[in-house]
């Protein structure tokens, strides 16, 4: 990167992931970090975002612009990088479509969330834009309105997503692929800069499995957290019948010993025998992280719509594509589907 080259990102969805990696990331005046905020925007446009950090220390970040809507962060500003941080909710709105004024020729779309399936309604609806995906391990949580505490971890993996089509296809690159390793790369030395050393560059494929990696733990924690009526990642970890439980869900998603589970099988890709935890490495490591509470379970405590599609439903739907079910995923599907709902109704009555 050129030293006088400036760089505009704009965080869409600024909860505890968008304002941690926002935080790290503004370097002005080279690198100039905006959010766009919701429920927090009056807290962080009055006095920034305060970070409590494991890794940083205590500090203050205070973003070049805040905004309260897409339309006024759209207003005579083109963004280098508009980095999506916001809940993947395809059941409540479509954030692909909520993002268009925003998006110009050279727009890089980065999508910073939790799931599997998320990054088809952008490159459908932006076929000629580059699309970083990128999958997160981060303890974080907004504790109160612009006030972040980061408890564990900081690894960011990031890579291109063209839907299959391009990667790999041809000998000769095509300008969507050089563009995507450019600013793939450009992306990786900001959140290194700002002192994320283990943000990865990886490709295509190793992303998406990537994804269906962290679907073994999310898909596994966050809805047995809200169905064990509140209980944390390192409690649940802790106990005999509820590990046994946690443990069968990742390894139906992911290979245990020789048996091929689902995301082999899905990617048409063998699962590698290295770098990625196995699913007793993952329960012992989260034993310790006793201030980890899952997102879904902080969306259920606060009456919010959860991430119950990209999570849980994604994954049944893609596997049964390829004629595979998974019974373990899909119980917790319709239960804490159906929990969502009776609650809803419970509260549209009051």
């Amino acid at each position: 990167m050129s030293g006088g080259q400036e760089t505009r990102i704009l965080i869409v969805g600024t909860g505890a992931v968008g304002g941690f990696y926002g935080s790290r990331m503004h370097q002005p005046p080279q690198t100039k970090v905006s959010v766009l905020c919701r429920s927090n925007y009056n807290a962080v446009k009055e006095k920034g975002i305060t970070l409590k950090t494991r890794d940083f220390g205590d500090y203050h970040f205070q973003p070049h612009a805040v905004f309260r809507n897409i339309i006024d962060a759209a207003r005579d500003v083109s963004y280098d990088y508009l980095i999506v941080t916001a809940k993947a909710l395809p059941d409540v709105v479509d954030d692909s479509a909520e993002i268009e004024p925003l998006v110009r020729e050279n727009t890089c779309i980065v999508l910073i969330q939790n799931g599997v399936g998320v990054e088809e309604p952008y490159r459908n609806r932006y076929p000629k834009n580059v699309i970083i995906s990128a999958v997160t391990v981060i303890s974080a949580e907004q504790i109160e309105h612009g006030v972040i505490r980061q408890n564990r971890w900081t690894r960011i993996t990031m890579g291109p997503y063209y839907n299959g089509h391009l990667s790999g296809q041809s000998q000769t690159k095509t300008d969507i692929e050089e563009k995507s390793e450019a600013q793939l790369r450009r992306l990786a030395e900001l959140l290194q800069r700002g002192g994320i050393r283990d943000a990865k560059k990886v490709d295509e494929e190793e992303l998406q499995m990537t994804r269906w990696h962290k679907i073994a733990i999310n898909g596994s924690m966050n809805p047995s957290s809200v169905l064990s009526n509140g209980c944390g990642n390192a409690a649940m970890s802790l106990d005999s019948e509820l590990r046994i439980h946690l443990k069968g869900v990742m390894e139906e998603v992911r290979p245990t010993g020789e048996v091929l589970r689902t995301a082999p099988l899905v990617l048409g890709r063998e699962w590698p025998s290295k770098g990625y935890a196995t699913s007793e490495e993952i329960l012992k490591s989260t034993e310790r992280n006793t201030e980890g509470r899952p997102s879904m379970l902080v969306d259920w405590e606060n009456h919010r719509p959860m991430e119950i599609e990209v999570i849980l439903g994604n994954p049944i739907r893609i596997a049964r594509s390829k004629g595979i079910e998974m019974p373990r995923l899909q119980s917790l599907y319709a239960l804490i589907k159906m929990a969502q709902q009776q609650r809803d109704k419970m509260k549209s009555r009051l």
